[in-house]
């Protein structure tokens, strides 16, 4: 199964998030994600102003492992995982401090920070969802009442690990994972009341008090423990707060994140065909100089000719040839290949990639289809003014190596975020305010209005015999991406 999302990630950036999930029946698991983007003419993107080189700079692809999945409620039982797993590694760092007992320490803190940041994501979305329904106010109760239990029960773990035999470093870990744990319920919290906020004043009366009660009792616990706080900080100060909160995050998320090493997808055969290709040339002037030295003899001057006509025309046969042969590699290679690792001597699978532009008579009908339901741009489609871009990725997994990575827990798939900077699509664009006329009584008087541009992204997936498209739209000007809708 392959889960995806498109959001805005900043001001010129896009975050385009595949979750690739493997399945037990399957040892090898291959996925394949064509995205196709369709450029407004008016941009002036084409191959001459923007080549490959250009895009992979645009692009930024992290690749990690996808979090197991916990409900928030099974989290705050002590008797269930992850909380058994953590308090395991806890007493056996306290009895036997060695090596593999302390990266298991610092592993499970790791991951039990990572499963809770994602199942409290998980459970603040599902009650927005849920936000008209029944439901409501059991689980805004469950997430109060969960997270309290959460962290109350990773607070008790102190006692344990605070004896002679842990060094200060390992109990340092401790702490930093109670900072973070502590930042990551204030920071759900805050979404949580914000979107109530927003969008149900009349639920938020109710619920307010209760969500803010326990964002303030977590801030008074950090002042006491030492830990920053936002509250009563200057710029510079809060400019610090979030570069440690960032570090924080990297920190404990590094349990999940995997290595990666790219290379040129092909080599070898391009190497192999460039050679067939100089053998052509060479046979040609060979035969040539056989030809008229058999035909005029040596050191005349018909051979002279001959061979530098020869020795022109067999750059030119290299070239063509070379040409000719790499047109037909695009269609079986690919720009890239990176190897996924979690270890330098374990790897979990590879990925491909690669770019390109697509004349529309090359582009497949059903993409052309979906595309036309963005109708207020059709006429454009229709008309030739858009460019289009064919972005390629195919991706295996083997599942044996990735059920073999943890011990404790269950890893289904990988996810690759990608990031898609835009910067470079904004160079030819207008002025993002322009004037506009309106009548006003008898007169008319001008306001300003946004002059924006349309990207629009058509993503195709297909996986063990599923095959789905998804169409996105992008508007965005030289003032950035204003906003991403699902079409």
């Amino acid at each position: 199964m392959i889960e995806k999302s498109v959001r805005i990630h900043d001001k010129f950036s896009l975050e385009l998030k595949f979750g690739y999930s493997t399945r037990r029946k399957l040892k090898e698991n291959l996925f394949e994600v064509n995205t196709w983007i369709f450029i407004p003419n008016s941009l002036d993107i084409n191959r001459q102003t923007y080549d490959k080189s250009d895009f992979y700079k645009d692009l930024k692809s992290n690749i990690r492992l996808i979090t197991p999945e916990f409900l928030l409620r099974d989290i705050a039982d002590k008797t269930k995982s992850p909380f058994i797993h953590l308090e395991a590694s806890f007493n056996a760092l306290a009895v036997t401090p060695t090596r593999s007992n302390a990266r298991n320490y610092e592993h499970q803190i790791k991951m039990f920070n990572s499963i809770l940041k994602s199942s409290l994501r998980d459970h603040r979305l599902h009650i927005i969802r849920n936000i008209e329904t029944e439901d409501r106010d059991y689980l805004i109760s469950n997430y109060l009442q969960s997270s309290r239990e959460i962290l109350s029960n990773y607070r008790s773990l102190r006692h344990i690990i605070a004896v002679p035999t842990v060094r200060r470093e390992l109990f340092s870990l401790y702490i930093l994972g109670d900072e973070f744990m502590s930042n990551l319920i204030e920071q759900h919290t805050f979404l949580l009341a914000d979107e109530i906020r927003k969008n149900h004043s009349e639920l938020y009366r109710q619920t307010g008090p209760m969500l803010t009660e326990l964002i303030r009792g977590e801030v008074e616990y950090r002042r006491s423990k030492g830990f920053p706080t936002a509250e009563n900080l200057g710029r510079e100060e809060i400019r610090e707060l979030i570069y440690r909160r960032g570090t924080l995050k990297k920190f404990f998320d590094s349990q999940l994140f995997l290595a990666t090493r790219k290379k040129r997808d092909g080599f070898i055969a391009e190497q192999l065909i460039y050679s067939i290709a100089a053998g052509f040339a060479m046979i040609f002037a060979t035969a040539i100089a056989f030809i008229f030295q058999k035909k005029f003899g040596n050191f005349t001057i018909p051979l002279f000719v001959a061979l530098v006509i020869s020795y022109m025309l067999k750059d030119r046969i290299k070239e063509l040839t070379r040409y000719y042969f790499a047109g037909k590699l695009k269609k079986v290679f690919f720009d890239h290949k990176t190897r996924i690792s979690v270890t330098p001597d374990k790897s979990v699978g590879w990925c491909k990639e690669s770019f390109d532009f697509v004349s529309a008579e090359k582009v497949p009908a059903d993409i052309l289809a979906i595309r036309a339901q963005s109708l207020d741009l059709e006429v454009q489609s229709v008309s030739g003014w858009e460019r289009v871009v064919l972005y390629r990725k195919l991706m295996k997994l083997d599942r044996p190596s990735l059920d073999g990575i943890f011990t404790h827990y269950t890893i289904t798939g990988v996810n690759d975020i990608i990031r898609f900077n835009v910067s470079n699509f904004v160079h030819n664009m207008d002025n993002p305010e322009i004037p506009f006329r309106i009548l006003a009584g008898d007169d008319f008087e001008e306001i300003s209005g946004q002059k924006v541009y349309y990207l629009t992204f058509v993503i195709n997936v297909r996986y063990d015999g599923e095959n789905q498209v998804y169409l996105y739209r992008v508007t965005f000007n030289r003032s950035g991406i204003l906003k991403v809708d699902s079409l």
